[in-house]
């Protein structure tokens, strides 16, 4: 026994003087799972105890009494039955069925993905369960692999209601959300409400799980799945499983629609298109007898928040099916006998009959003759080794074909169908894809030779073609891009073919086509600029302002917003920029200096200067700025005539 087993202070316990705990099984979230003996009925039962921390939270006490009472009202064999449910001092228990064997989550971890076979088994178990479930008005709101149990007897049986719900009290928020985040339906992470179908929604990326070993959202925190869940839709399982058949595929994805109206309303519902499906591909749920379904872990190894369940014996109809199916036999080779005389009288009479019949027509008749098998679609290889098991001789021949992939028969000369002597030779034409198709240059081309050009090459040309504004002429192609079939419409794959391209036929193109230049609207007023601009489809946004020493104030200087390569599309938004004028410089600080320095400065700033005759013979020393007009850091544009007043010193 481990360390922690022995450390247990319930084990060896007597429990409400009836349970006797004999080793730890499991421990979860909410509660420990053990192994008793029931001394009373003297058998082995799972007792569920409740964690001491929890034992005074009233709303913890009434889920688990609620697990109780939820399960206690189920009788299926799918699901884990309940026999007791009490309290010793402060320790909430539940006593359910005992039962040797693993998990689902268990058998996933060792065998990562199952079969067909056995993935229906499991499905048609645990839906079973729960649509017994579904009928009592249970919502279960925990399905997982965790909670399904596979016994060692190929009992399959689905516990752990503690989370379970009445269909009339759906509603959760907050910590009562608590679901597995892995297995969570959309309306439980936006709404927080969940009824059966948000079980359907568990079940499907359980099976999704079960078929392909993963499951179908990952992230490194909770809410990243959460939200996967909430706005993703779930992938065909045979996308990372090819092995998986269509009608699992389709079912997974009708279980994990996103609207809770979109899947079945039920377990019942699902079960019965399972079982169609079980018929469909010819598999039924398989309930192996032969000894455990996996590696038992010892009763100590943690494996979540399971419920034990109690084996029963395991026996079978086996004998009593061989024993029907000798009396079926017998019955019929009792009649084989009393009617094989009087057959055997007929046959005589018709062989007579037959036989010079026969020798005519393999002879000489249309028996001698070959009919041409059908082996279009075929590659080559096969479609020869038919014609030859039918004593025919094929011959190759190619063609281009847009509709049969390459290396695929298109046809046969003859056609199939004919009848044809042995040995006659039947030409197999085989396809070598779609044909080349070659294009010369584009520039200059209106839009509409431009289309004819290319669908009379059969490559398609949908849609309209896209305007922009350009240089070249109004009406003329500007560009043209083909698209190799097949390849991502993203453009990556695209092959620019304005000034000639060799493509293939069955390939798409997108066509531009120039709207002429666009109009000149600098020098305009601002609303006519803006009044032109918006009739050419084009978005003005708000102007902006700037300076300028040829436009006059509030005329527009140019348009921004216009790409590097010149082109515009209508719906592209421009910008409208309005001159403000000529822009406006200080007057220099003049005042104390001599009347050349002053010259200076001012003229170097870029204003003209004027002052008093009388001071141009004055000598320079001897003079100086008193004053000047405009006056020092006052705002004007360059070539402004500014006056100094000058006096003489000394």
């Amino acid at each position: 026994m481990s360390t922690s087993q022995q450390t247990d202070p319930l084990i060896g316990r007597l429990v409400d003087g009836r349970y006797r705990v004999r080793a730890r099984i499991a421990r979860g979230g909410m509660a420990t799972v053990y192994v008793a003996t029931d001394l009373r009925l003297e058998r082995r039962v799972a007792l569920k105890v409740m964690h001491s921390h929890l034992s005074d939270d009233s709303v913890f006490q009434s889920r688990f009494i609620q697990e109780a009472r939820a399960a206690a009202r189920l009788a299926d064999p799918h699901v884990v039955n309940v026999f007791d449910q009490g309290q010793d001092g402060d320790m909430a228990y539940l006593v359910m069925e005992y039962l040797p064997g693993i998990t689902l989550r268990e058998l996933l971890r060792e065998q990562r993905r199952l079969t067909v076979p056995q993935a229906i088994s499991i499905l048609d178990a645990v839906l079973s369960g729960l649509a017994a479930a579904h009928k009592a008005g249970i919502v279960h709101r925990d399905v997982k692999p965790e909670n399904v149990l596979l016994a060692e007897d190929g009992r399959i049986k689905i516990g752990d209601f503690g989370l379970a719900r009445a269909t009339t009290a759906n509603t959760a928020s907050g910590a009562q959300l608590l679901g597995t985040i892995a297995y969570l339906a959309p309306e439980l992470v936006t709404r927080g409400t969940a009824d059966a179908r948000s079980d359907i929604y568990a079940i499907g990326i359980m099976l999704y799980e079960m078929l392909t070993g993963e499951q179908p959202y990952k992230g490194e925190q909770p809410m990243q799945i959460a939200f996967q869940h909430a706005t993703d839709s779930v992938p065909r399982p045979s996308v990372k499983n090819p092995g998986v058949p269509e009608p699992l595929d389709e079912l997974v994805l009708w279980a994990t629609e996103k609207s809770p109206d979109e899947r079945p309303v039920d377990a019942r519902e699902m079960l019965t298109r399972l079982r169609e499906i079980e018929r469909e591909l010819g598999v039924s749920p398989v309930v192996a007898r032969t000894g455990p379904i996996g590696v038992v872990g010892d009763a100590t190894t943690p494996t979540g928040e399971l419920t034990a369940v109690l084996p029963s014996t395991a026996t079978g109809p086996v004998a009593t099916l061989e024993e029907a199916d000798n009396a079926a036999r017998l019955r019929t080779a009792t009649q084989r006998r009393r009617t094989r005389g009087a057959w055997l009288i007929v046959l005589v009479l018709l062989l007579a009959a037959v036989a010079g019949g026969v020798g005519w027509w393999f002879g000489s008749g249309p028996g001698s003759m070959v009919v041409v098998a059908d082996v279009t679609g075929q590659t080559y290889d096969d479609a020869a080794a038919r014609l030859k098991h039918d004593t025919l001789i094929a011959v190759r021949a190619e063609e281009s074909s847009l509709d049969v992939a390459a290396g695929n028969v298109i046809r046969t000369k003859p056609e199939h169908g004919t009848r044809v002597d042995r040995d006659t030779e039947v030409t197999v034409v085989v396809s070598t894809g779609p044909a080349e198709a070659t294009f010369p240059s584009f520039s200059g081309m209106t839009d509409a030779d431009a289309r004819s050009a290319l669908t009379a090459q059969s490559v398609d040309v949908p849609g309209e073609s896209a305007p922009f504004y350009t240089d070249a002429p109004a009406g003329t192609v500007i560009g043209v891009y083909i698209r190799p079939a097949g390849a991502p419409d993203d453009g990556s794959q695209d092959v620019a073919c304005l000034d000639g391209c060799t493509v293939h036929q069955g390939d798409t193109a997108r066509i531009q086509v120039s709207l002429g230049p666009l109009p000149d609207v600098s020098g305009q007023s601002e609303g006519k600029a803006r009044s032109t601009l918006e009739g050419l489809n084009l978005v003005v946004a708000d102007s902006t302002t700037e300076a300028s020493d040829s436009i006059a104030e509030g005329k527009v200087i140019r348009v921004d917003g216009i790409p590097e390569s010149g082109w515009l599309a209508p719906g592209d938004t421009v910008t409208l920029v309005v001159s403000t004028g000529p822009p406006l410089f200080p007057v220099p600080d003049v005042v104390g200096d001599t009347r050349d320095q002053a010259i200076k400065k001012l003229e170097d700033a870029g204003f003209q200067v004027d002052y008093a005759p009388f001071f141009a013979v004055v000598p320079d020393d001897i003079t100086e700025v008193k004053a000047s007009d405009p006056e020092a850091d006052s705002m004007h544009p360059k070539g402004t005539r500014v006056y100094i007043q000058l006096s003489v010193t000394g």
